[in-house]
């Protein structure tokens, strides 16, 4: 009768685990942004003068600050980034690549840049971040600024562009 109510116990005691909320384990954290391209048509006066990532909870965030009113964009994961004018290549780490576009110049109007990276191959530094794995230079042509962000995989990602100042942010998600 004893081991009978041991084992009886020590039952009862692993079912009520079994009922616990799962509050240790991540959720998704609500993403519902998908990975189809994004794009928004405005081009803009403004010039490129920055770029800077962040990390958050549920994505990793690229912010590409301008110097004047909001700007378009094109965004989309694609099986090469290439260079604006050349078609070249942009070599980048990740299982995935988003090739950004925001058509605004990083250039003035005499031709002089406006955007200076220190190293075109790595426009931010993103060791440790979840899901970005670099995030590259592509060019800027004919009022168009172009960058390469190599992610984790194909992950699901927004972009929403924000006035003072303006600037363009491409948010992706650590996980489905």
């Amino acid at each position: 009768m004893r081991r009978f109510l041991v084992l009886f116990t020590t039952l009862a005691a692993c079912a009520s685990l079994w009922t616990l909320p799962a509050a240790a384990a991540p959720s998704s954290c609500g993403v519902t942004w998908g990975s189809l391209d994004k794009s928004s048509a405005n081009y803009s006066t403004a010039t490129v003068g920055a770029v800077r990532s962040g990390r958050h909870d549920c994505f990793d965030r690229l912010v590409i600050d301008l110097s004047g009113p909001r700007a378009g964009y094109r965004v989309g994961y694609v099986d090469t980034v290439t260079m604006d004018g050349s078609g070249a290549t942009v070599q980048l780490r990740g299982g995935a690549y988003l090739q950004v576009m925001v058509q605004a110049p990083a250039y003035d109007g005499a031709g002089n840049s406006t955007y200076h990276p220190a190293d075109r191959t790595e426009l931010v530094d993103v060791r440790g971040y979840p899901t970005f794995r670099q995030a590259s230079w592509a060019g800027s042509f004919e009022g168009q600024t172009t960058l390469g962000l190599g992610v984790r995989a194909r992950l699901p990602f927004r972009v929403t562009t924000l006035d003072g100042p303006a600037r363009v942010v491409i948010d992706v998600a650590h996980a489905w």
